[in-house]
């Protein structure tokens, strides 16, 4: 009898829905059923409320209206940037030059990055200037750690991770980034206030990063990869036609020895052609399956315009299936160098490349949109800013009563804003007076005169400090 009722009391909606006789000759405990039913209907009638608090400005998306409910659907792009709006930027500067935060260095760095974004990079939606914030943030506290000696100097980029991903430049750091692919994150309002301009434009040949008279095209050069003995080394350029990938292959061969005592020099190239579509060859040049294998590399990341040539020093040692991945890694390397410009790449959405955690999960390290590399999420980005911005501690009290969870909340919230503020205002009156790329040159600078002062060494790790909001309006420009 009481397996029979346990199998039908299998789930927290079926206890709150029995009655309470059924319950008490289940776990034969008249007491405990009579509180374990209360519990029930109480998760039921509001499964938020034993919940830990969570910030107010949360998604409404991440939360439930049933403890049964099914996962919601993934978020549009929309959605997304709507889950992950920050408080509003204060433009009182009155009260922002009166006020101070409480904070540690690294959040500061982030709030820095994803505010300056906005006006360096002002094509990328929040979610990405979080994503890259958060890759400034983590190769800065690495760059501190290796200072301290609490982290080994060898890094996963230095170790070819992320090779042949473009990058781009955020308060002076280079990231390594990964496109988004058709991430629209733009609404039809949106493009029709902005005008088509605002749609995202798919890059298609290297040509159309030049629109001006078209300089005569120069070879790119990966870094030389040695494996057991092998080494390869890439090159791309820039052509129009067969008969000029043709023309380029053989000046190129012609004016390097070294290159023509090679063991092999594989090419592939893609052109447009005049009615639409693509002209493409190969050739392996007795690398059998090379030619087809960088081809793959170029139309995999959507490449046209461009001759590439992967040329192999063979060792004497078989590599097998290992050798795909190194021309893949010198591929990319050499294509990537056209598609990079300080601060945009080619004005697609971005995520930061988290080139640790793909060295630690071998993850893959070719170009393109592959799934599964790993990059720096958004939502936890958002939520260091949303807990990092106290009050500084009063002075003179010793004693004060404990603020609630809620009042906590609410006051970092305030003090971000105001925080956000200071920079818009710092940023928003150098941007119609500098370029993009010395804008974020300068920032790096402005974020070290204001920065929390801590004690030097590992005694200063993590440590908090107050920021006086004034001190970066100081750093406005004057008119």
């Amino acid at each position: 009898m009481h397996v029979t009722l346990l199998n039908y009391l299998h789930s927290i909606a079926s206890i709150a829905s029995a009655d309470l006789e059924t319950v008490s000759t289940a776990i034969n405990d008249p007491k405990a059923a009579k509180s374990l039913q209360t519990a029930c209907k109480a998760i039921v009638k509001d499964p938020e409320k034993k919940r830990p608090a969570e910030s107010s400005l949360a998604s409404a998306s991440k939360r439930t209206k049933s403890a049964y409910e099914l996962a919601p659907e993934p978020l549009t792009p929309q959605a997304m940037e709507a889950a992950l709006v920050l408080p509003q930027p204060s433009e009182d500067e009155e009260v922002i030059s009166k006020s101070s935060v409480f904070t540690n260095r690294a959040p500061l760095v982030l709030a820095f990055a994803v505010q300056l974004l906005k006006y360096t990079m002002p094509e990328q939606p929040l979610s990405s200037r979080l994503s890259l914030g958060q890759a400034v943030v983590s190769l800065n506290s690495r760059s501190k750690a290796v200072s301290l000696g609490l982290e080994k100097e060898s890094s996963a980029e230095k170790e070819g991770w992320g090779t042949g991903q473009p990058k781009v430049r955020v308060l002076g750091r280079e990231i390594h980034v990964l496109k988004r692919g058709d991430y629209n994150w733009r609404n039809e309002q949106d493009i029709a206030e902005n005008g088509e301009g605002s749609k995202k434009e798919p890059v298609k040949t290297f040509s159309m990063f030049n629109t001006t008279k078209k300089e005569p095209s120069q070879w790119t050069v990966s870094a030389a990869v040695t494996s057991k003995k092998s080494t390869f080394v890439a090159r791309s350029i820039e052509v129009s036609s067969p008969a000029e990938a043709r023309s380029e292959l053989q000046k190129l061969l012609a004016s390097n020895e070294e290159l023509r005592e090679a063991s092999h020099n594989i090419t592939a190239w893609r052109v447009p052609r005049d009615q639409g579509g693509v002209i493409e060859d190969f050739s392996d040049d007795g690398e059998s399956g090379g030619g087809r294998h960088i081809l793959g590399v170029m139309k995999s990341s959507d490449i046209v315009g461009v001759l590439l040539v992967v040329t192999r020093w063979y060792g004497g040692i078989m590599l097998g299936p290992d050798r795909w991945r190194l021309m893949t890694q010198v591929s990319q390397d050499a294509l990537s160098q056209r598609l990079r410009v300080t601060g945009i790449v080619g004005a697609e959405p971005l995520w930061g490349l988290d080139l640790e955690g793909m060295q630690s999960r071998n993850a893959p390290v070719t170009g393109g949109t592959a799934a599964g590399m790993p990059v720096y999420k958004p939502e936890p980005a958002r939520a260091y800013l949303l807990k990092s911005f106290l009050s500084p501690p009063p002075t003179g009290e010793t004693t004060k009563k404990k603020k609630t969870g809620v009042a906590l909340e609410r006051e970092i919230e305030q003090n971000l804003g105001l925080l956000l503020g200071a920079l818009d205002i710092l940023f928003g009156s150098w941007v119609e007076h500098l370029s993009r790329e010395e804008l974020d040159r300068r920032a790096w600078g402005w974020y070290v005169k204001v920065r929390p002062e801590v004690e030097s060494g590992v005694a200063g790790w993590g440590g908090k400090a107050e920021v006086k909001l004034s001190s970066i309006l100081e750093l406005k420009r004057i008119i």
